[in-house]
């Protein structure tokens, strides 16, 4: 592990929302005068994507951390091991390390926190938001408070997300949704399964690499306390981003029928379900085991597991 790395970073910002009460934050570093910012304004007045490269990282402490929060994010599952409990890296549902814009971007994230989290029933912070994501889809641990680790991905966080202001709308944030998921069909999904993924996830699910082809179920993938153990959220992903190279082209009835099919096999389990939304608004399609048992058994109402709150 890295040693020694300082990072300065400050709160620059709490504002309040009429009707609701709302902390935010952006953490930052300090950067040249000549750092490209990570979106401009156009005459529109929308944001344009246009991240920092990695290639004009500041030297000195700053940079160090900057480069080594990108390889935790990239090589999450050897960079980070001893916090990891599978073969995922963040770069698995962020490519990139999150710079691709198509794909889950991770450019602007420091913008938006804290936020309030219905998930947690409480504002949570950048750090518990990482910290969110390696006990959940990376089926690990959380890092220390004060850890190298941790305060690296904050900075690379920080620096991709340079110029993006805070509370802005982002709009390459939060698209991989569907909102009105058909019924699905699993045999489908097995078939499709079969003809279309299993060149780069395997046809066992285990996956092929954790960049390109990350396993989707079995012990070396997410558990089911991450987002996209919701059949909601992991068909709006395959809709957007699968497959490689062809993105796009599937329909909302085999993206629907591919998730359902690959969050039926058998996962990690997440053992803090009924901890999640403690203030009420649990969905209901967050695939757990007893879900994947009903799948198995025959026994599953679709109807239910769509139906919303």
């Amino acid at each position: 592990m890295k040693n020694g790395i300082g990072i300065a970073i400050g709160l620059l910002f709490i504002g309040t929302i009429i009707g609701a009460v709302q902390l935010t934050q952006k953490m930052s570093v300090e950067l040249p005068e000549k750092q490209v910012a990570a979106v401009s304004k156009s005459s529109s007045n929308s944001l344009t994507y246009n991240p920092p490269s990695l290639e004009e990282v500041p030297e000195g402490p700053i940079g160090e951390a900057i480069t080594y929060g990108y390889k935790l994010v990239n090589e999450t599952y050897s960079v980070a091991d001893p916090y990891v409990g599978n073969n995922l890296s963040c770069a698995s549902c962020h490519a990139g390390a999150g710079l691709d814009k198509d794909s889950s971007s991770l450019v602007g994230v420091t913008a938006v926190y804290p936020q309030y989290i219905a998930r947690s029933g409480k504002i949570v912070t950048i750090e518990d938001r990482i910290n969110g994501c390696m006990v959940r889809s990376m089926n690990g641990e959380k890092f220390e408070a004060n850890s190298d680790e941790l305060k690296a991905m904050v900075a690379y966080f920080t620096y991709i997300s340079e110029g993006v202001p805070v509370g802005a709308d982002i709009p390459w944030r939060m698209t991989n949704d569907m909102d009105n998921v058909p019924t699905p069909n699993v045999a489908s999904g097995e078939q499709l399964y079969q003809k279309s993924c299993i060149a780069c996830h395997a046809a066992d699910g285990s996956g092929t690499d954790p960049n390109t082809g990350p396993a989707l179920w079995g012990d070396n993938s997410f558990n089911d306390g991450a987002g996209l153990a919701r059949i909601s959220k992991m068909a709006g992903y395959i809709k957007n981003n699968m497959p490689a190279g062809s993105e796009g082209t599937l329909t909302n009835q085999e993206a629907a029928d591919l998730a359902a099919y690959v969050l039926s096999q058998d996962r990690p389990e997440w053992k803090n379900h009924d901890k999640d939304w403690p203030n009420g608004g649990k969905p209901n399609d967050i695939m757990n085991k007893e879900r994947r048992e009903e799948v198995k058994n025959g026994t599953i109402n679709w109807e239910e597991v769509l139906s919303k709150n």
